[in-house]
């Protein structure tokens, strides 16, 4: 990406003699904000070397605020064009994910055909990827970046950023079907099977690329035999045998079944025979 390159190399060196002495009254944001240092006064070019060395030394707010006054006082120029995507960098980096993602969408409306357009979709899902939390908490930020990481995949296919993207999907794509365990593992453990299966379900059909499919299918097969549904129980161990046979929740649920009996076989004619006959027999329609 233009300029990001630069948070790693030399720190801001080129600064116009005008900026390094007004540093002896304190930083120039504090100097201008004081209304003592009009910013104005100096070129796009000095106030973006500046948010370079103020990226440079750790301090990504005031090094947004340079960047921003660059596309704010220099709105057409060459280099507004650069600062717009350094100002969504340093937003981000200082976990002010709202204006990076601003910033980012800004950039993106703006430049489309922009070599940076690529990078500036992926700041905008990182936006949201970054403050993705525990599985205990609303997942609303979960989707978003999904969306987001899609664009980025779909869009720049290309790009630098394609592969990480990918990765990061798939990371988020796990963390929801994590919530729907979670939430399916706490019905299952106050008896509320219907709903618990319901959960379970959405893993098994929506998520089963995840991590996560082989616990639901042992999870259903509990929740189906604690509600003597035997058939469906025995088709979701089945599943789980052919496609996850090295697994503890293979070895759980056979011992649950052939302790009761019962045998591992596409036994039911519900929406489980289906995801057998698709998982297991290779067969969609």
């Amino acid at each position: 990406m233009t300029g990001v390159g630069s948070r790693l190399g030399v720190c801001g060196a080129i600064l116009a003699t005008t900026l390094l002495a007004a540093c002896g009254k304190g930083s120039i944001a504090e100097q201008v904000q004081r209304g003592e240092l009009p910013i104005e006064s100096f070129s796009a070019e000095q106030i973006y070397e500046r948010g370079e060395y103020e990226l440079n030394n750790n301090d990504e707010e005031k090094a947004a605020f340079y960047f921003s006054e660059v596309e704010r006082l220099y709105p057409y120029s060459e280099i507004a064009k650069r600062s717009l995507i350094m100002q969504a960098f340093s937003y981000h980096e200082a976990k002010d994910y709202e204006n990076s993602r601003a910033a980012a969408q800004r950039f993106i409306d703006f430049y489309p055909a922009d070599d940076d357009a690529a990078y500036a979709q992926y700041l905008l899902a990182l936006s949201y990827y970054d403050q993705i939390d525990d599985v205990g908490r609303d997942q609303g930020l979960t989707f978003q970046a999904l969306q987001s990481l899609r664009k980025v995949i779909e869009n720049y296919p290309d790009s630098g950023y394609s592969k990480s993207a990918k990765l990061k999907f798939d990371l988020a794509f796990d963390h929801l079907a994590g919530k729907e365990m979670e939430v399916g593992r706490y019905y299952l453990r106050r008896d509320h099977f219907g709903s618990a299966i319901k959960r379970f379900r959405v893993v098994v059909e929506d998520f089963q690329t995840t991590t996560h499919t082989p616990e639901a299918l042992h999870r259903l097969v509990e929740a189906y035999l604690s509600l003597g549904l035997d058939a469906e129980a025995q088709t979701a161990g089945a599943i789980l045998g052919h496609n996850y046979r090295s697994t503890e929740w293979y070895e759980d649920s056979y011992k649950l079944l052939t302790g009761r009996g019962l045998e591992l076989e596409a036994a039911s004619d519900g929406w489980l025979k289906q995801v057998y006959r698709q998982t297991v027999q290779g067969r969609w329609l």
